[in-house]
């Protein structure tokens, strides 16, 4: 029998830019707040989609790799008005974000060896870190549930700070856990599916910048990220950092600390690396690269929405890549951390960052602001860390 829903309905793609256009402006608070404020207007506010339709479009989006946000806002708008709506309502949603990333990072490249840029980053690192440790904790409580998730995260981050490839890592333990969860190996060739992945995204040295490898990057990225916004962080660094070499740990914090301040989806990101490193060409084709994945993927997964959240192959593939990207974040903060925390000052500032984060619900951008602030009064103030 066909479901009937509220969202049978179509709608104009005009309707679904207009909101897209809004939430992409006002969507502080990161994919938790963005999710509530689609369930807000898509559900309570214009009835576009039922509860029910909601929660299955929302665990489609948490099976999917990319942005969970973004792919909301796909689906949303292809369940309003059709596949016009399924690229207005993503569109909508990351052109806002992008726009405001574009013109912080140009502000950035123009005045970020000033004294004053300095010391703002110098308080806002820290402040960074603390928000990263914070929706760390919580998305462990919540995936690392018994023996097996809690040794294959271990696992992956022994094997990550050994220098395994991120990917192959994040992958090997989708399958593993499949694998083990459904009682039978998974072979290809006689042998398993884990075996070969480490061949992914690994090439011999560092390469010159290009805008070509740049696009490239991006869109491997976007076609392998699950989870959260924070995740995107083990391969950002594990690309651009330890592969291309064509950034440092200073400069990932930077574009992180960019990414939590704005609104919109986190993985813009991306925006901000590709005009550090390519201006505004880059920036564009780093915003293309890590959301265009998300956009056909979300496509071409919108008719088996039900039956993939049924799968018990596809439930157990999912928990694994989860707790192996919580054990790559765990290795990056460490990373991070050490990069940021460079004296008694970041320290402290770090550790009642993260006290406050933990004890009241506030805005991670609150916190990356109030480090900015603490940043310039320590200049002001004459101290030499």
């Amino acid at each position: 029998m066909t479901r009937v829903t509220q969202g049978n309905k179509k709608g104009s793609v005009r309707e679904v830019a207009r909101v897209f256009l809004k939430l992409g402006t006002i969507g502080f608070g990161g994919p938790a707040a963005h999710i509530a404020m689609m369930h807000d207007e898509a559900c309570l506010k214009r009835r576009w989609v039922s509860e029910e339709r909601f929660l299955d479009l929302l665990g489609a989006a948490n099976i999917i790799p990319g942005p969970s946000s973004t792919e909301m806002a796909i689906y949303l708008g292809y369940e309003r008005a059709g596949w016009r709506g399924l690229i207005a309502g993503g569109t909508c949603f990351i052109v806002p974000a992008m726009i405001i990333v574009l013109a912080i990072a140009w502000a950035y490249v123009t005045y970020g060896s000033l004294p004053q840029a300095a010391w703002l980053l110098y308080g806002i690192k820290p402040a960074v870190v603390a928000v990263i440790v914070q929706a760390l904790w919580k998305l462990l409580r919540t995936a690392v549930r018994g023996a097996l998730p809690a040794c294959v995260a271990i696992a992956v981050l022994a094997l990550y700070l050994w220098g395994l490839n991120a990917i192959a890592l994040i992958f090997g333990a989708g399958f593993l856990v499949m694998s083990l969860r459904n009682g039978r190996r998974q072979w290809r060739g006689g042998a398993p599916v884990f075996a070969i992945l480490p061949a992914l995204g690994l090439p011999a040295a560092a390469a010159p910048f290009s805008l070509a490898s740049l696009f490239l990057t991006c869109l491997k990225i976007g076609s392998v990220v699950f989870g959260s916004g924070y995740v995107l962080l083990a391969f950002l660094r594990a690309d651009f950092v330890e592969r291309l070499r064509w950034l440092t740990d200073r400069q990932i914090l930077d574009a992180v600390a960019v990414g939590q301040f704005t609104p919109g989806p986190v993985f813009t990101t991306a925006t901000f690396i590709g005009y550090l490193l390519g201006g505004v060409k880059g920036g564009l084709l780093g915003t293309l690269g890590i959301f265009l994945p998300a956009f056909i993927v979300a496509a071409a997964v919108f008719p088996l929405v039900g039956a993939l959240r049924r799968s018990k192959w596809v439930s157990a593939f999912l928990d694994g890549v989860n707790v192996g990207a919580l054990g790559l974040m765990v290795g990056v903060t460490w990373q991070l951390g050490r990069a940021a925390i460079v004296d008694r000052l970041t320290l402290g500032l770090a550790v009642v960052s993260a006290l406050v984060l933990f004890r009241l619900r506030i805005n991670s951008a609150w916190i990356i602001l109030g480090g900015a602030v603490v940043g310039l009064v320590c200049k002001l103030a004459g101290w030499s860390p």
